[in-house]
């Protein structure tokens, strides 16, 4: 018998069909003229869009302040000053790091995500008191969300010992990280080679993938990712290893931005963004167009280093496509796989989508179409993780 049959709905193409779903996944999509299939559970979706679930491709769970009374902004607007705020900060906040983050992530769930990449701080400060918390808040929502963890070294590795830091990045991965990071090797480290060959090598050893926040600008960010390009080709990671930010991108001149996609795309790595409002663009569309995987995530949301942010990528991708300009459909169209399918194919996640046999990650939205969805970013209808009911109304039901 199907578990549960989602009727009265529209599909991103214009199809009106019925989905059938059991053992979590879809087993059925059903034309207007085919008999119901017996189900244990029918749910009438009232005519609304049914999409597959986004994807927050970067997020710093640690850091939320979720859960919390409203907390004014502390941090001076320098990457330094914030670093320094949050070993102040953190450590002493009221709620663990387990409460908040779980509270950020029923936001996302509310708000049609089905996975979440984030990034948990690995410093000599903390050890692996941030990573346990989010860990703990990962397992305790694995029936609602998919949670990858980077083991991020915020304060930079080879300014922070070196060796050592690398031992702790080593831990963190045994402890349940799934990826290593890495930050500015440049700016941070003023030690490229040694950051980067200790962090492949690590990488290496245990079987994982990278993401490295790369914030350097112009000349100095090309040259470090640059580098980062040679190492994944070297190593045989193409496909997994992604520069977050690549704010450099913005800031060189086109026949630069176009050598450095051809780049990117022939060593396989990926470029997240979140847009951010103070710093260069990188030039999306160039870089897909060279065959680059580009995706999205929120970054910070309502942390210690920004006030901002809602967890919801519908609304991420507005400001994406507002600062990239982005205004037809198929545009919108496509960007609205940078905070789906493109983000699970980045994270390693298999048959993401409505598709039968495809896991049943779904939300309706009462919109007509994917622009819609961008442009007005309604809260969300229902939302179901592996065919089980986790939101409604933009509110956690799990």
């Amino acid at each position: 018998m199907t578990d549960l049959l989602l009727t009265h709905l529209r599909l991103a193409d214009g199809s009106t069909p019925r989905i059938a779903i059991a053992g979590g996944r879809i087993t059925a999509i059903l034309p207007p003229a085919a008999p119901d299939p017996a189900a244990a559970e029918v749910l009438d979706l009232g005519g609304a869009l049914l999409l597959p679930g986004l994807v927050d491709g970067h997020m710093h769970l640690d850091k939320t302040l979720f859960g919390l009374p409203w907390q004014p902004h502390a941090a001076e607007p320098f990457r330094q000053s914030r670093i320094d705020a949050d070993q102040r900060l953190l450590p002493n906040l009221p709620r663990p790091t387990a409460d908040r983050a779980g509270e950020l992530i029923r936001r996302c769930v509310a708000n049609g995500t089905a996975h979440i990449r984030t990034h948990a701080d690995i410093t000599p400060a903390f050890g692996l008191a941030a990573l346990q918390g989010v860990l703990a808040a990962k397992a305790a929502h694995a029936h609602a969300v998919t949670v990858q963890v980077v083991a991020f070294p915020q304060a930079g590795v080879m300014r922070q010992g070196g060796a050592p830091m690398l031992d702790l990045l080593d831990a963190a991965v045994r402890e349940g990280a799934d990826l290593v990071g890495g930050i500015d090797p440049c700016e941070v480290d003023r030690n490229p080679s040694g950051q980067l060959d200790g962090i492949f090598a690590v990488a290496g050893r245990r079987g994982v993938g990278i993401d490295i926040h790369l914030h350097e600008a112009a000349e100095l960010g090309l040259y470090s990712l640059q580098e980062i390009c040679a190492r994944t080709k070297a190593a045989g990671m193409q496909g997994r290893v992604t520069i977050s930010h690549g704010f450099c991108l913005g800031g060189i001149g086109e026949s630069k931005q176009k050598a450095a996609a051809a780049l990117m795309a022939e060593s396989g790595v990926s470029l997240v963004t979140h847009g951010g409002g103070s710093a260069t663009m990188p030039p999306l569309m160039l870089l897909r167009r060279a065959g680059v995987r580009v995706f999205c995530g929120n970054d910070d949301v309502r942390d210690t280093w920004s006030p901002y942010g809602n967890a919801d990528m519908l609304e991420r991708a507005a400001v994406i496509g507002w600062r990239e300009d982005l205004r037809t459909d198929p545009l919108l169209e496509e960007l609205f796989t940078m905070v789906s399918s493109e983000g699970a194919a980045a994270l390693g996640i298999a048959q993401h989508g409505i598709a039968e046999g495809h896991a049943a990650n779904l939300f309706s939205i009462p919109v007509e179409n994917v622009p819609e969805a961008i442009g007005g970013h309604p809260p969300r209808g229902l939302v179901f993780h592996a065919g089980r009911l986790v939101a409604r109304d933009g509110a956690w039901a799990a």
